[in-house]
């Protein structure tokens, strides 16, 4: 029977759903095999794509759904921090999604251009949509910035299967999904007598990849204890008035200064570690020099601090404030200050501001911010330490530059209120935990009001505390010295199947006039 001409939209709604719900919340993990199988159908198959505009606008509409179902907390930010309306806010949350399915539409151009080809039979487009989807995650991550949720962070938890981000990054791990999932699409389209065939072999395929979760991880023996304080401060706050401020942060101070918590005299400086807020921490403040100072000298610790650089450039008495993790000596002496080179677009400075003007009110708080030049590393006593600052998580290939660099432990500093009650910081923890993994390093990442966490160089959360709550966490952690061949060689894999990609794309353009609608 012949399939009804709305099918195919139907097609491309449940792959979005299923997409979505592979994701922190409720991330459903094992339905990641299957997430992409019905939008492949409906792009191979001519009785649903029947034109290559067909193709685009079925992958289009995916991506759309997609993003709002994982994004949803756009509209959050914008309507309780940007101070809009909620139909602004709404607005401005569709834009959002009709800009980034742009990349959904891509893959499904790509689709749509090689099953016309004659040198691509349905079969072989199947085979090469992994490389084409692997493209244009890659795409996502340095065009538009915004490699939010990308396929192979649904497997985060799945411990075998992530060795093979020590090798490609994280797209490597999409490249398997997806390729599971074309393996699905195949068996739909394929005559009858080899659909079960091809069915079983890809049942099979999820089954054996997708039990790597019930893998248990290694009992890990860390030697350190860091104090990852977890602040729990109001993001956008009227109250910091001088006595405010000063009960404030000593509170902050006391709490990390637990007596309980200290080692002997002669032993190694202990770690702490203070996330990224909204606070008035400037560095250049007398009072915050003094109370860090203070309890890095009392604690014998070495401190890692979100604060606010500032900088004067030459003989301007225009100063540049930058979104900053400072290190503290145990000596009380102010040491290396890291100042964040990736800035959150819309949070940290409004791009082509004269265009949107409506976004200042997002930057009114703190001001825009300047972006740093340089990722350095943090002595700690013989020991480099990488700290990258909140959305500069999930960038695989800027993360492995502080391991370069020689950093032997990872730190994130964040501030995830922003994201409220949303699947949002739970997406942005695994996208943490696959940089620990990619990099093989421990990572220890503070935040404001959670997820605060200890990570292991798998990627296993070995110690966490509740959100939304003011207290310190006893961190477990290690120091590392080998890198894996993902850090040497960073994303290798990625580049590799966007150039395959554009190989095929020529192949297909002068292959020929376009096959039969049909022909498998």
């Amino acid at each position: 029977m012949r399939p009804s001409p709305g099918t195919g939209w139907l097609l491309a709604i449940l792959s979005a759903i299923l997409q979505v719900l592979i994701f922190p919340s409720p991330a459903l993990y094992f339905l990641c095999w299957i997430a992409l199988a019905p939008l492949l159908v409906a792009l191979i198959d001519r009785r649903y794509a029947a034109s290559l505009l067909r193709c685009v606008l079925l992958a289009y509409l995916c991506g759309i759904l997609w993003y709002a179902g994982s994004c949803y907390w756009i509209f959050h930010v914008m309507h309780y921090y940007g101070m809009l309306s909620t139909a602004a806010a709404i607005g401005i949350l569709i834009l959002f999604c009709l800009y980034l399915a742009l990349y959904h539409a891509l893959f499904g151009l790509l689709v749509g251009l090689l099953t016309r080809s004659r040198r691509f039979a349905n079969a072989r487009v199947l085979l090469i949509a992994p490389v084409l989807w692997v493209a244009v995650e890659l795409a996502r991550a340095h065009v538009t910035s915004f490699p939010w949720d990308l396929l192979g962070y649904s497997q985060v938890n799945n411990l075998p299967l992530t060795r093979v981000a020590t090798w490609t990054g994280v797209y490597g791990i999409s490249f398997v999904i997806a390729l599971v999932n074309s393996v699905f699409a195949l068996g739909f389209i394929l005559p009858r007598g080899r659909r079960m065939a091809v069915g079983a072999i890809a049942i099979f395929a999820a089954l054996a990849l997708g039990s790597g979760v019930l893998v248990s991880y290694p009992e890990a023996h860390p030697t350190h204890s860091a104090e990852l304080l977890q602040q729990n401060l109001p993001l956008l706050s009227t109250d910091w008035t001088p006595v405010y401020f000063d009960h404030t942060i000593a509170e902050l101070v006391q709490l990390s200064d637990r007596t309980e918590l200290a080692q002997a005299a002669d032993s190694q400086p202990r770690l702490i570690i203070w996330p990224e807020s909204s606070a008035p921490f400037y560095t250049s403040d007398p009072r915050v020099r003094h109370w860090l100072a203070a309890l890095a000298t009392d604690t014998h610790a070495y401190l890692i601090v979100g604060t606010l650089g500032v900088s004067r450039s030459g003989s301007s008495d225009q100063a540049e404030v930058f979104n900053s993790a400072q290190l503290v000596l145990p000596d009380g002496e102010f040491g290396t200050r890291y100042d964040k080179i990736h800035l959150v677009p819309f949070g940290e400075f409004v791009p082509f501001r004269h265009l949107f003007s409506f976004a200042g009110s997002l930057t009114r708080e703190i001001g825009e911010m300047s972006r740093g030049n340089q990722r350095m590393v943090f002595n700690l006593g013989g020991h480099p330490a990488g700290t990258f600052i909140c959305y500069e998580s999930i960038f695989p290939d800027e993360v492995l530059q502080f391991v370069r660099n020689g950093a032997q432990l990872l730190v994130n500093i964040s501030d995830d209120g922003w994201y409220g009650d949303s699947g949002a910081p739970g997406q942005h923890l695994n996208m943490a935990r696959m940089r620990a993994i990619e990099n093989g390093r421990w990572l220890l990442r503070a935040t404001n009001n959670g997820i605060t966490v200890s990570i292991t160089p798998l990627g296993q959360v070995l110690a966490s505390i509740p959100r939304n709550v003011r207290t310190v966490l006893q961190a477990p952690y290690d120091f590392e010295t080998g890198t894996t061949f993902y850090t040497r060689h960073g994303d290798w894999f990625a580049y590799a199947c966007a150039i395959i990609s554009i190989l095929a794309l020529i192949v297909a353009a002068f292959g020929g006039r376009a096959r039969p609608a049909l022909r498998q």
